[in-house]
């Protein structure tokens, strides 16, 4: 660790930046994973007996993620960062309130919503910081490191959410969700600078959205790399969505539940670590591209050994997810960087409709796998293989096109 931050202090990159958009991120993450153990609790409190049901309360934040950003962003450009994430997180607050004091599963599921259109801010926001910061291959490094450190949320969510319910219940979850977020905007309020100049702010018109989402579908290969990222992360919400019901009623593991997921995520930790690593020598595009190809022949490999449907033993299962999330790990550490970085004088509006177009994309595809997902986890691994197949056609498409002059 010692050596990590000597390296980053050598090439002029801002270690606590690192920790802080990170940590913005890692709100949404433990809002997510955290509450994956108690869904058969909130359930049962709330009278849902169709077990695909539960899945609504991962799927549906990722909604209001996705729309949340198409507010969030272009008012990011017009008013700068920060008091848009200071906005976003107060509608999270507000949202966490009414999930923790609904007795209606519909209403919880409305309060989900309306908790991802509030972590829209710092989540797309923290992109357009990173990007107003950096540029190129060494924004991809940056990206890279805080992916990593934001990768630890999901390693210890699941573990520090079946402790709250084991001593407590399901809306201490909510609760601590709510503290550690207080303690990151303080943290965030105390210490970040604005990124956003005001001579490069956008002024707010009825057209700056529509002049934004004109400039951004101007570079084809931005618009390329979102639909890509939008293949990849349905792909992965159905495991996010459906891993508790996997681990829990398919394989009967329940205890260990959290160890798994832990295991699993740490897989993808470390390819984000030494994506890091790599990306200056080799390139985000390279290294994009090689570990989609591993994505997609890892899950077709699985689908041709276990075509017939039967659930492989958990000790081949784990692996193969293994696997598959280190190649993500690659993906994720570079696709955002590859679909910001021709349109970096829109970042903000730019970062919302990468990130609007990926998860409107990703929802129906989890929610549409994620039903088939009753006692086999074959129709996972054959959603992973078209996902992998149809971003790598994607990639090819534009692997040499140039881009236009910026017109925004």
């Amino acid at each position: 660790m010692q050596k990590l931050t000597q390296k980053l202090s050598e090439k002029n990159i801002n270690i606590e930046f690192i920790g802080l958009m990170a940590s913005l991120m890692a709100i949404v993450a433990l809002s997510i994973d955290a509450l994956l153990p108690a869904l058969p609790d909130i359930a049962s409190d709330l009278n849902v007996h169709d077990p695909t049901q539960n899945q609504k309360l991962i799927t549906m934040i990722f909604l209001g993620l996705g729309f949340g950003q198409l507010i969030f962003g272009p008012l990011s450009d017009s008013f700068g960062r920060k008091p848009i994430i200071y906005t976003g997180f107060t509608i999270f607050v507000l949202a966490s309130i009414l999930c923790v004091t609904t007795n209606s599963f519909e209403w919880m599921v409305v309060g989900r919503i309306f908790q991802g259109v509030g972590l829209s801010a710092p989540r797309t926001i923290s992109i357009a910081m990173i990007r107003d910061t950096y540029r190129g291959d060494f924004m991809a490094q940056v990206m890279s490191f805080v992916t990593m450190i934001f990768i630890l949320v999901p390693v210890v969510a699941p573990t520090i959410g079946q402790l709250m319910i084991t001593f407590f219940d399901w809306h201490s979850i909510f609760n601590l969700n709510l503290i550690y977020g207080c303690l990151v905007i303080f943290w965030f309020w105390k210490k970040q600078p604005e990124t956003l100049a005001r001579e490069k702010r956008i002024k707010l018109s009825p057209k700056l959205f529509l002049n934004g989402t004109r400039e951004f579908f101007r570079y084809k290969d931005a618009v390329a790399y979102t639909f890509v990222s939008g293949l990849i992360t349905g792909s992965f919400m159905v495991y996010l969505s459906t891993s508790q019901q996997i681990f829990e009623e398919q394989y009967h593991t329940a205890e260990l539940f959290p160890y798994i997921f832990a295991s699993l995520a740490i897989s993808i930790g470390f390819s984000t670590f030494f994506n890091s690593a790599l990306v200056l020598k080799f390139g985000m595009k390279r290294l994009a591209t090689v570990s989609t190809i591993g994505f997609s022949v890892i899950s077709l490999l699985f689908v041709l050994i276990f075509h017939s449907g039967v659930n492989p033993p958990l000790a081949v299962l784990v692996p193969f997810f293994g696997l598959q999330f280190f190649a993500i790990g690659f993906i994720f550490g570079n696709l955002r960087s590859m679909a910001m970085e021709p349109i970096g004088h829109i970042a903000g509006i730019g970062a919302a409709i990468n990130g609007f177009i990926s998860t409107i994309m990703a929802v129906p595809i989890a929610n549409y796998i994620g039903s088939f997902v009753n006692d086999s986890v074959l129709p996972l691994f054959i959603g992973f293989s078209i996902s992998g197949v149809l971003s790598l056609v994607l990639m090819y498409m534009v692997r040499h096109i140039k881009h236009p002059e910026p017109e925004a």
